[in-house]
């Protein structure tokens, strides 16, 4: 399944940011995610900083996939956020993040957790799709791709 309607919520797309760290990033997710999941958005900047000094989620061709466990949550979410430039994210590749899916978990989750990012980089790491997300025009926009099972990279 590549629709990602059951983890990302419309008001939970962010288009046009622009952020000049990957730092800055982690408080703009915080603040946005906490009205999403009622967790302080400190809390959430934290814990995404936190499990990026274990390596950079940034997997390359301007994708990083940032996420988190945290207390409190009932299910695993998801936030997209679509950068206006690329930032320094310490990518495999070295190259700048413009495309972030940020996964925040519950801390009981660990298989929801590992599925749903193993379903959310299968999405991410499809260069047609891609392609259209850097393209899309709106948040809402945005969504409607992520809302529809259209996998034309299966493999």
């Amino acid at each position: 399944m590549n629709d990602l309607s059951d983890l990302l919520r419309p008001d939970a797309v962010l288009t046009g940011v622009v952020v000049p760290t990957k730092k800055m990033l982690f408080q703009l997710i915080g603040t946005t995610a906490a009205s999403l999941i009622g967790v302080a958005p400190k809390v959430i900047a934290d814990r995404l900083a936190d499990r990026e000094k274990l390596g950079s989620t940034g997997f390359g061709g301007g994708v990083a996939i940032p996420h988190a466990k945290l207390e409190g949550l009932s299910q695993v979410t998801g936030l997209f956020v679509r950068l206006d430039q690329g930032i320094d994210f310490q990518a495999v590749d070295d190259l700048p993040v413009d495309l972030t899916f940020v996964l925040l978990s519950p801390v009981q989750a660990g298989a929801d957790h590992l599925k749903a990012l193993a379903r959310v980089s299968r999405r991410m790491r499809d260069r047609t799709f891609l392609a259209k997300l850097r393209g899309a025009g709106s948040p809402d926009a945005l969504y409607a791709l992520f809302a529809t099972d259209d996998a034309r990279d299966a493999a």
